[in-house]
């Protein structure tokens, strides 16, 4: 290509000319910018071709406007991604109030997947520590789908549940209590992490996945030793699939603290109003007996408890999404 045929070119083509995801595109456009500065050529050179040509020229610029149109998608596509990821891990904790709490940790871990299920998302859980009379003490759990981070980003928070346990005699009501954090899995971070302040375990995983898994070392467990961070992965079935999923992870909550730290810096946004990502902040209360589920963030409220907790929670993640994403252009207009 000539220096007059490159100073067209448009410059995402020069930007992302090595990204794999549109060389193919790019490739295709200089082919159809060379046929196009050909048929150039010829109809300036033959009077005779200058209709033929002329027709030429207008379908080889459409198609190349066609994928430069193709490649810019692809490439916003990317950094949409590169902010929101398809993969996260859903980390659930019992809180305060005992069995009950466990119970409702598993509830909420349940309510998560089925809502994964029913988006196309694919799930996965890393590791779990049951209770003794059931329910998760904790649970990570990897969640695969397009545009999962983005949807539950800002369920990370404490819930709260407020029934009559199946134990409970004299019909009182009990409150419980139970963490969730959505961590976005990252392709690539930014912070680093230096091996001599990681120290590595080594256990069983114990439970479902034959013998390999219940008389082998599979089970890896990183600790982060400046942070005290630890991550615990038992899903793989070799020990070193296990490190990589688990140093994967320990790396995208490092990124996150550190996120959350340049966030705290920053002036306050209508996401943050949604959720500072803090593990402590009390963001939403189940009421049973009332069949009320309350935001406290957002102060809205939605009935048919059940239905919700067996996965039905998208009206309560779209109603979070739009006062992240404030008034529409038209309301404000109005």
């Amino acid at each position: 290509m000539t220096p007059e045929q490159n100073q067209e070119r448009p410059d995402i083509l020069y930007e992302y000319a090595n990204d794999p995801r549109v060389a193919y595109l790019i490739q295709e456009y200089d082919r159809l910018h060379n046929e196009e500065k050909e048929a150039q050529e010829l109809a300036a050179s033959d009077a005779e071709m200058l209709a033929l040509a002329s027709e030429d020229i207008s379908m080889l610029q459409a198609a190349r406007a066609e994928i430069l149109e193709q490649i810019k998608r692809i490439v916003q596509e990317a950094k949409e991604e590169e902010r929101f990821p398809n993969e996260a891990v859903l980390e659930v904790r019992a809180g305060a109030g005992g069995e009950e709490a466990a119970l409702f940790a598993e509830e909420l871990a349940l309510m998560y997947m089925k809502f994964a299920e029913m988006s196309g998302w694919h799930t996965r859980i890393l590791d779990e520590s049951r209770a003794a009379m059931g329910g998760y003490k904790e649970a990570s759990i990897e969640i695969k789908g397009q545009g999962c981070y983005k949807l539950l980003r800002f369920e990370t928070g404490v819930h709260r549940v407020q029934r009559i346990p199946a134990t409970e005699k004299q019909g009182r009501i009990h409150t419980s209590t139970a963490s969730v954090a959505i961590l976005p899995v990252f392709k690539h971070t930014t912070v680093e992490i230096n091996p001599a302040d990681l120290e590595v375990e080594f256990s069983r995983a114990g439970g479902k996945g034959g013998q390999n898994v219940n008389k082998v070392e599979t089970a890896v467990r990183l600790t982060h030793k400046p942070t005290g961070l630890t991550v615990r992965c038992t899903a793989e079935r070799s020990q070193q699939k296990n490190r990589e999923k688990a140093y994967s992870i320990l790396a995208s909550r490092l990124q996150e603290m550190h996120d959350e730290e340049v966030a705290r810096k920053r002036s306050d946004t209508r996401a943050q109003q949604v959720g500072t990502g803090d593990r402590s902040e009390k963001i939403r209360t189940y009421n049973f007996p009332q069949d009320r589920i309350s935001d406290h963030r957002i102060k809205e409220s939605w009935s048919g408890i059940e239905k919700v907790m067996s996965g039905y929670i998208g009206p309560i993640l779209e109603s979070l999404a739009a006062f992240a994403a404030g008034p529409s252009d038209d309301a404000a207009t109005s």
